[in-house]
């Protein structure tokens, strides 16, 4: 499962080479991998526990979100950052007329869309949360960062329902929960490199609430008020995740690892955040091999009697 920060840039922009003309289709996911599997990770894209037939889609969707990002992010954009997402949006609608695509991110997610008919609803609102992030640099009010993340990250979960035919509205809201949590995580993880780009999504109004000034934010000075805020930022999105729980006991056999090896994730790398306070403004958690290792320890104790007898047959293999 896949999410708009997940994955967010360390160092350089990887760049991966554009397959040659003309695209072909296998080589076009081939690129789409490649492009997920060039960034570092918390939480996993197509893991080991992802059914092999959705795997190839899983990193089509992630190569079109991970890009629409980085058009927002990253400073090789500057200057034609709406330009780049207006672009992206355009060859998004000809997926949907059935238009060539000119572009390998969009020649596999075609494919995608075509194959599990896949409503372009939650595209745009991926690409509105990413020029959101254009307009506005600084949140409001807890709800404005709520709106923020239903945009920018809620419809991946949704995205990965459709891909498995789930179309229960129940559903639907636990997968946002599950995305908007880990988004929250997220924000928390990256508050440095965040703060580098001017761009803060803690809530004004919390700031406020906690005695804390932007200019302590940006003088990265490590105050009690600072690990107050913390602590309420990962108490509330331990919450948010909890709320998604009921989405780990109802998803299909298909992605029930999956998706509780995500959840894991989420709740250590909250874990680590919480640990570190107010010294999340000079150091960035990341879950090592041993909080990985955790995390799936718990995710097959939580939902292991999905795995079927070919994926044991695999992990055997591996050991």
């Amino acid at each position: 499962m896949i999410h708009r920060v997940a994955s967010r840039r360390i160092g350089p922009t990887p760049h991966v080479p554009l397959p040659p003309e003309p695209l072909e289709l296998d080589a076009c996911y081939r690129y789409c991998e490649a492009t997920a599997r060039a960034r570092h990770h918390n939480f996993p894209v197509a893991s080991l526990f992802a059914p092999s037939k959705f795997k190839k889609h899983i990193f089509a969707l992630y190569a079109f979100a991970r890009a629409a990002d980085d058009f927002a992010d990253q400073p090789e954009f500057n200057g034609r950052r709406s330009v780049e997402l207006d672009r992206w949006e355009q060859r998004l609608e000809a997926c949907y007329y059935g238009e060539a695509p000119d572009h390998p991110v969009f020649v596999a997610l075609a494919d995608t869309v075509n194959k599990f008919e896949l409503p372009i609803t939650p595209f745009r609102q991926l690409l509105a949360g990413f020029r959101l992030d254009l307009e506005q640099r600084r949140m409001g009010t807890s709800g404005d960062l709520r709106n923020y993340a239903e945009l920018a990250a809620a419809p991946i979960g949704q995205l990965m329902l459709y891909m498995t035919g789930n179309r229960d509205i129940n559903m639907m809201r636990f997968a946002e929960e599950l995305s908007c949590g880990l988004a929250y995580a997220s924000f928390w993880q990256d508050i440095a490199e965040d703060l580098d780009r001017d761009r803060i999504y803690v809530p004004a109004d919390e700031l406020r609430f906690f005695g804390v000034t932007e200019a302590d934010l940006f003088a990265r000075r490590e105050t009690p008020e600072i690990a107050a805020m913390v602590r309420f930022g990962v108490a509330r999105t331990r919450a948010i995740l909890e709320k998604s729980r009921p989405l780990v006991d109802r998803v299909g056999s298909s992605f029930a690892i999956e998706v509780a090896l995500v959840w894991h994730g989420g709740m250590r790398i909250l874990e680590k955040i919480d640990d570190l306070g107010a010294a999340i403004l000079h150091k960035r958690p990341q879950l090592n091999s041993v909080d990985k290792a955790q995390a799936v320890t718990r995710a097959l104790a939580w939902r292991g009697e999905s795995i079927g007898p070919r994926l044991r047959r695999r992990l055997l293999s591996a050991l």
